[in-house]
Order: C-alpha cells, then structure tokens, then sequence
C-alpha cells in the first residue's frame, strides 16, 4: 500500500491525535492550523511573565493519556512531569464553609461522614458500580465508531448497558445513595460541563465520579500546554508536518471525493483524505458547497450545546490566601444559574463560578511572588457579549471571591485579559460561541451525535468535540484514534 497524503484542519488534541495514528501508519500527514500557537482551545500565552492557559485546566483520567502514549510506545513523561494535585480541588458553599477534596478515599470518606454519618458503605456502593461503568464505557463504548446500530447490537453489550443506568437520571440516581445536599452539589459538579442539568443528563456519567475521586486530579508541571507540546514532539517524530497560520476557507470536491483545501492566502493543497478536527459545524455548513453538507441549518439549530463560558486571564501581584489549585465557587443557588444556561438562555443574575490558580501548585507559571488565577464562568451558548457585560460580571465575581477569600484582589491585579462567545467564535469558528461542544444528552449519545464521516464524499472525515465521543480533552484522544482507525480500515478494503 503506497503512503496516502493527508491533511487534518486543526491542531487540537484530536487533530493531533489523527494525525500522530495516520503518521505513525506509514503515511504523510499535513496539520493546518488556522492560528499562530498549536493546540486549538488548548492553547497557551504569555503576558507580563505570567504564562496561562487559554482553555482546559483539569487533567482528569490519566489513563486515557498513557493509553494514548502507549500506542507508539511512549509514556506521558517522556514528555511531562505529572503530578497528582492534593487536595484535588475546594468547594467552597460560601465564607468559612469550604471542602478540600482529598485525594486519598479515606480522607474522602471521612468529609463526608462529616456531612452525612454512615455515608462511607453507601459511597463504596455507589464507586463499584461507578467503576463498572467507567471501565466499560472508556474501554469499550466511547472507542466505537458509531456509524451503525449494528455496532450495539450484541447480548453482552446490552446485558452491560442495563446496568449502566442510561434511562435514569443523575439527580435521581445520586439521591439513592446519599441525602446530604452538599454532598449531592459535590457529586454533580462533574457533569456541569456535559450540557444539561444533572435532572437530565443520563446517569451514565456517574463514572465521572469515579474519575474524580478514585482516579484523581493531576497537573502536568508548566501547564496543561506542556501536553500539547508532548503530543506534537510525538507527532513530528512520526513525520507529521505543521503549518500555522493556515486557515482553510474553502474545501473543492467533485466525483464524489474532498480534492482540496483552499487557504486564506490562496494557496490550494490536494491530498487522497481529509479530516476536520476544526468546529464540525463550521466545515459542514461554509467550507463545503451545500451539495456536501452533511446536515441542514434545521438540524444544527436543533442540537443541544454544552456551556460556552466567560473567562478571565488575571495576573496578581502577590499570592493570595484561601485558594487551592482548583476552587468550584457554589456559594449562590445552582438552580437558577442553571436556568440561565439550559432552559431560559440570558445571563445569570448571581453566577456560579470556577477559579483556577495553578501557580499554587506551579511557580513557573507566574513571577515570583505573584499569582496566576483563570476565573471561568460557565453561560449559555449563542449570548451576545460586550465589553460592558464582560466589565459587570468580572465585578461580580471579584465581590464574591475578595468576601469569601477574606482579602483585596483587585487592586493587585496586574493583567487583566477576558475572554468570551465572540473570542469562541473568531478563533475557532465555534458553533454559537460553545466552549465544549454538544451536550452529552441520551439524544445525543452515539449514533444519534454527528457522524464521523461525511455522507457523500468518501474522503472526508471528522473528529472532535461535535462529534463521537464527545466533549473534553480524553474523549478528543480517543476521537482521533477512532477516526484514524476507520480511515485505515477503507485503506486495506
């Protein structure tokens, strides 16, 4: 079999991941990347001698990674140092009122036991059969194509997806083992970024709670970027060839097959396969002629979207107190904030939020003596953004973080950057400005979330956050690597 040119649009962790698998299979691989620093939303800058993050800051199932690096006989840290954060995170319900997630069980157990007496044995209960479905929806569920029903169709898989819980609730599911309200906001948080409230996303993803608590929360030192940086070390080793600052504007096709990409500057790139790993939905309904859409504008207006999310980059000039590595602000009521992001889209009048400050664990990545916070606050997608909603909000969030952290804050900051839908929009083509892509609903689950293969041109596929799996930094490794392997499949027929 001669080697295939191939081209992947985007430089995300799926992107990468595709174009490491192909690489690493004999054939020559080109990544385009539309922005000047590699990574897609996992981006980095620097700023003041602060060095942040631009999108994910958990590092959560870190089996997905080394499974990753095992494929082409690495190990994460032949690349970067990894730590396990401890605690893994506070949740703060308000000023004095504030839970270190341990990570040891025990120590877990005994906070708890703290909020509900005897909850230890219910909480055993609740990780084993947490723990079944982890186990076989990473290894197994999420790794399948889900091209054909046919893929599901067999005893043991249905016999497995009974238990697994796919018909309930989270909310419903949660309260049969624990009662303690704390506790129940503790155990949904890991699915606030799925796209729906725990009431209706399906109880599947308790296995979240697994990874939370049994699996950790760890941090590669220098930053979340130092894993892009690994990933594509890895990639040019295997002959993969990046090119930044090369926004496709335009895709050709004709006899039932992609031919090429077109660039912003003009310049036109063939190749035997194309994969988008750039926003599904940008591809689907720009880039291509309408001919070639995989859907209509109905179809996309009608998906349901996880959060998008206003960010802030802060620098401070002097460390600060009360804070961990991670720190999920639940200190207002989460029902109408979840209102505001799933059921009546506006901004919310007393927001959630979440504050990362990695220069706790981290000194690299601010000055010395200073520290470098990443204040999110999650919205609803498709919310116009200015400058003056952005300048309220942050104030809004400022108030509540200097009361509960008992010091000033503001007057200390020393960068300021904000980030939002329209920022989403400009640098990723993102679909209604989300941050996570489609909300992990049972009626986006599998074959029913955008298909990984374009219908009617044999040669081009997607990977990523809008399609199989789904959302969040492991489910895009695992995207890559099911799309490379369909795509070496057609290869051998």
């Amino acid at each position: 079999m001669r080697p295939k040119e191939i081209v992947v649009i985007g430089s995300g962790f799926s992107g990468l991941s595709t174009a490491t698998h192909l690489a690493a299979a004999g054939h020559r691989v080109t990544v385009l990347e539309k922005n000047e620093v590699l990574g897609g939303r996992a981006r980095k800058f620097k700023a003041k001698g602060f060095t942040f993050d631009m999108g994910p800051s958990w590092y959560w199932m870190p089996d997905v990674f080394e499974n990753y690096f095992s494929n082409f006989g690495k190990k994460a840290a032949d690349y970067y140092d990894l730590i396990r954060l401890d605690p893994s995170y506070a949740v703060i319900f308000g000023k004095g009122e504030t839970i270190n997630v341990p990570a040891k069980l025990d120590e877990f157990k005994t906070e708890l036991e703290k909020l509900e007496p005897g909850v230890s044995k219910r909480l055993d209960a609740f990780l084993e059969q947490a723990a079944f479905k982890y186990q076989r929806g990473i290894n197994d569920l999420v790794k399948r194509p889900s091209l054909s029903l046919m893929e599901f169709l067999d005893f043991r898989l249905f016999r497995d997806v009974l238990k697994m819980d796919i018909f309930q609730s989270m909310s419903k599911h949660l309260r049969k083992y624990f009662s303690n309200e704390k506790i129940i906001r503790l155990m949904e948080f890991p699915v606030l970024f799925l796209g729906e409230t725990a009431q209706k996303i399906p109880a599947l993803y308790s296995l979240m709670n697994y990874a939370d608590i049994v699996l950790g929360t760890w941090y590669p030192m220098g930053g979340m970027h130092k894993i892009i940086e690994g990933m594509v070390a890895l990639a040019k080793d295997k002959g993969v060839v990046f090119r930044n600052k090369a926004e496709v504007v335009a895709i050709t096709a004709h006899s039932g097959a992609a031919k090429t990409v077109k660039l912003a500057t003009g310049e036109e790139i063939s190749f035997d396969v194309l994969v988008a790993s750039a926003d599904y939905h940008h591809v689907d309904k720009n880039l291509l002629a309408p001919e070639y859409s995989n859907y209509s504008d109905k179809y996309w207006d009608s998906r349901v979207l996880a959060p998008s999310s206003l960010l802030f980059y802060l620098g401070v000039d002097k460390r600060l107190k009360n804070l961990q590595h991670h720190n999920l602000f639940f200190d207002e009521p989460l029902e109408p904030h979840a209102d505001a992001i799933y059921t009546n889209p506006r901004w919310p009048e007393k927001p959630l939020f979440y504050v990362s400050a990695p220069s706790v664990t981290d000194s690299s990545v601010a000055p010395e003596g200073m520290e470098n916070l990443f204040v999110l606050i999650p919205l609803a997608p498709d919310l116009n953004d200015n400058q003056t909603l952005r300048d309220e909000y942050f104030e809004k969030v400022m108030d509540r973080l200097e009361m509960i952290t008992g010091q000033e804050i503001r007057s200390h900051i020393v960068y300021n950057r904000s980030y939002a839908h329209s920022d989403f929009k400009k640098d990723y083509f993102a679909f209604k400005g989300n941050a996570y892509g489609l909300a992990n609903t049972l009626k986006q689950t599998a074959i029913l979330k955008p298909t990984l293969r374009n219908k009617k041109l044999s040669n081009l596929y997607y990977t990523g956050q809008l399609t199989v799996p789904g959302p969040g930094v492991p489910p895009s490794l695992i995207s890559g690597e099911v799309v490379a392997k369909e795509i070496l499949k057609c290869f051998k027929n």
